[in-house]
């Protein structure tokens, strides 16, 4: 069983670096909104917040981190490489550190193990790789500019022909992935966690207008707890061992996802959970060049 006070607990990477189990996302969150949802975030007791090149809000989480007033340490910043720049990952990092107005990251990942051609959106790279993006990345710990690296939306396939690769002389410290009751990818958590990789679960509402709002057994367990149904969600994510990052621009709600201390779900409330049996996937992989999705997770 978890310990009860969720929002200070952390787990231990492969490097040793301390992940908070509850950041702030911010993908899908509109102009002008992030700023003041970073700022509110931090002043309420999160410690950890999540961002990428491609979102476009790097600047306003910057914006937001300073006008909290919290120091820069005290905070866990993730980042991500774009698929465009994946060639440039020295160029990709030096241009989100200026967005973010920070001299280094907590984590930066690789967002999709997908070498988009910057030219034609369409097309990958004939002649390049996450492999080769990898080699890139395994260089930027030695330059202060990034604590740790790893990746995001890869399967076990991906992992499995990097992981064997002569190259790697790093083990991604985490795989930051869809987690939900709904893509539960047990197979993909439990291979992460035998090679020392840390899951970390986006769109852990199961992002907006979900169908996860209208679930009897989410919404059962809600009712008996007396806690929100988001609030069960991030309840389950922690329990089960992985960091959860829900996004909100809204102050109401970003306040009450961090309410997490003093309550844990039961073992029979976790297993109800475990077992729903509707499935859907926030994010495909229809927009990329290539496939990354291959249905092997459960």
């Amino acid at each position: 069983m978890a310990s009860t006070k969720a929002t200070s607990k952390t787990y231990t990477l492969n490097t040793g670096a301390k992940i908070p189990a509850i950041g702030l996302g911010t993908w899908q969150s509109k102009p002008h909104e992030v700023e003041k949802a970073v700022e509110i975030a931090l002043r309420k007791g999160y410690r950890h917040i999540d961002t990428a090149l491609a979102y476009g809000n790097e600047e306003e989480v910057g914006r937001g981190i300073k006008n909290s007033g919290v120091p820069r340490e005290e905070i866990w910043l993730t980042t991500k490489l774009d698929n465009p720049w994946h060639k440039r990952v020295q160029e990709g990092i030096d241009s989100s550190l200026k967005s973010l107005g920070t001299d280094y990251v907590d984590l930066y990942l690789i967002h999709w193990p997908s070498s988009t051609d910057p030219s034609d959106l369409k097309k990958h790279h004939p002649d390049w790789d996450y492999i080769k993006t990898w080699q890139e990345m395994q260089k930027l710990p030695a330059t202060g500019k990034v604590r740790n690296i790893g990746v995001s939306n890869f399967g076990i396939t991906h992992l499995e022909k990097l992981l064997n690769d002569p190259s790697c002389k790093i083990v991604p410290a985490v795989n930051q992935i869809e987690i939900h009751p709904n893509n539960p990818s047990p197979k993909l958590i439990e291979y992460n966690t035998s090679k020392g990789i840390h899951s970390t679960g986006y769109s852990c509402l199961g992002s907006t207008n979900s169908p996860l709002y209208s679930n009897e057994t989410l919404l059962a367990v809600a009712k008996a707890k007396g806690k929100t149904p988001q609030q069960v969600l991030l309840a389950w994510g922690i329990q089960k061992g992985w960091s959860v990052i829900p996004k909100s621009v809204n102050k109401e709600r970003i306040e009450t996802n961090f309410e997490l201390d003093g309550w844990d779900l039961t073992e029979d409330e976790l297993k109800k959970l475990d077992n729903m049996p509707e499935r859907f996937k926030v994010c495909g992989d229809a927009w990329l060049p290539v496939k990354v999705f291959f249905g092997d997770d459960e």
